[in-house]
């Protein structure tokens, strides 16, 4: 299966800069049969915990929030940049490789004690998801697990979100 799911990633040699392998999602989407399958795979490992609400990271993100928060029968919670969400939000920074970027999520955006399963589709260095997960627990969510459908191991991402379970269904 993973072999399979693997096939259906284009490789896009020096995006966005020279010397950068991009793994590029999009073909994968454009397969019904295979996104369906990511869908479904996720589907079932989170099916009978109690989740509350899938938090999906901007932009991609999105994307497996949405479906996956559509299988579970539960509400998806966007992260986004600054300025995109119109109410009252809770800020989070992190760090890039050259500078700092930021991340919002409204204040409202789930109960207190919510059970939240945090997706994203690519784990690199984790800094994106380390300030999700730093939201959620603003909102005093209570984090399952983070989810990615790619993970760029080299990269120890996962290093930095060790306070959280972390699965990745495919591994580069």
């Amino acid at each position: 299966m993973i072999k399979d799911l693997k096939a259906e990633i284009r490789d896009v040699p020096d995006f966005p800069k020279k010397g950068i392998l991009f793994k590029d999602i999009t073909t994968l989407l454009q397969c019904g049969p295979a996104f369906r399958q990511v869908i479904d795979v996720l589907g079932e490992r989170y099916q009978g915990k109690k989740i509350d609400a899938v938090v999906g990271v901007e932009s991609r993100g999105f994307i497996f929030a949405s479906a996956l928060a559509y299988r579970l029968k539960t509400g998806m919670v966007p992260v986004r940049k600054p300025g995109k969400l119109p109410a009252a939000t809770f800020l989070a920074s992190y760090q890039l490789e050259y500078g700092e970027d930021e991340l919002e999520i409204h204040r409202d955006a789930f109960r207190e004690g919510a059970r939240i399963l945090i997706v994203d589709d690519l784990l690199a260095t984790g800094g994106t998801c380390l300030a999700t997960a730093e939201l959620v627990e603003k909102l005093k969510g209570e984090i399952i697990e983070i989810a990615f459908l790619i993970e760029l191991t080299f990269l120890k991402g996962r290093e930095k979100l060790e306070r959280y379970p972390v699965f990745s269904l495919l591994e580069y």
